[in-house]
């Protein structure tokens, strides 16, 4: 397995491609416009540079990463002689299916298609396919190249071999795969989500503050950064949305997205991606300055 394409440049799609890229796989990387794709190419160029700078890859290893990328605004053209296809678009259920139906028709028989999806079902995805065993999640962390873990996500169909080859794959990437099985949120966001719900909850029932709840998060709990900084990292509309489908899928109230959260996506704070989430990210993209709203 040697040839891999990537849907989708922005934060999560980048960051696999320069993955599998700086490991010398040829990478594809697809998107809908040429400003996205250089836009994603720059991102992964920057990030290159930062590993110059900390001495942990040299100059010639990231002209031979970029050399290993190659942009496709065309599914069909992007995805030919692929042996496989991470999906690593918006989450959004309609949007994943039109592209599986999509990767189906245009992928080799070979090809086994994998989704970034952090909460949405592998099975349902799959079922849109004529290949549900060749179906699977590869749920990597943000940000990508530094992050360790990489869920797997097992559909009711996806067969023990193309399971054990994704698997060995994540681990050639210097990746710690976890396998887990296809219920809504998968471990991470079924135990991730309703803890950054429940701290907006405490902010907005008034009973502390963004730096005060972020700072017991994490001085008492040794988190590395807050669950309301954090929730500003991944996009309130991802945090939103990944709650959407935990309530759906289980009809459990205890994953009612907090109205303070839908009131914020609604007005476009979506955090660090737009500026303001809970802190204000206009001067630098570090938490340190709580948005006004809430000062």
């Amino acid at each position: 397995m040697k040839n891999i394409a990537v849907i989708g440049a922005g934060t999560m799609g980048n960051g696999i491609a320069h993955t599998f890229a700086q490991f010398n796989y040829n990478v594809h990387l697809i998107d809908i416009s040429d400003a996205s794709l250089a836009k994603g190419v720059a991102t992964i160029s920057k990030n290159l540079d930062r590993m110059v700078a900390k001495e942990k890859i040299s100059e010639a290893d990231k002209k031979q990463t970029l050399a290993n990328i190659t942009s496709f605004t065309s599914i069909t053209e992007g995805v030919k002689n692929m042996d496989l296809v991470v999906e690593a678009a918006t989450e959004n259920l309609d949007l994943k299916l039109k592209i599986f139906k999509e990767l189906d028709t245009a992928c080799a028989e070979k090809t086994i298609l994998a989704t970034n999806t952090s909460s949405i079902s592998i099975t349902q995805i799959a079922a849109v396919t004529n290949r549900p065993e060749k179906v699977i999640g590869m749920h990597f962390m943000n940000p990508v190249p530094i992050m360790k873990l990489v869920e797997i996500i097992r559909g009711y169909n996806t067969s023990d071999e193309v399971m054990q080859t994704i698997v060995d794959l994540s681990k050639k990437i210097g990746k710690s795969p976890v396998e887990v099985n296809d219920y809504p949120g998968f471990v991470a966001n079924r135990i991730l989500m309703p803890m950054i719900n429940e701290s907006i909850e405490t902010l907005y029932n008034g009973v502390a503050g963004v730096a005060e709840i972020d700072t017991v998060m994490k001085l008492g709990m040794a988190h590395p950064m807050g669950p309301l900084q954090l929730a500003d990292f991944i996009g309130l509309d991802v945090c939103l949305s990944i709650l959407n489908v935990l309530h759906d899928g289980f009809k459990n109230p205890k994953y009612a997205p907090c109205p303070l959260l839908v009131n914020m996506v609604m007005a476009g704070k979506l955090g660090v991606k737009s500026g303001e989430g809970f802190y204000d990210y206009s001067e630098n993209r570090k938490a340190e300055k709580v948005a006004k709203m809430f000062s």
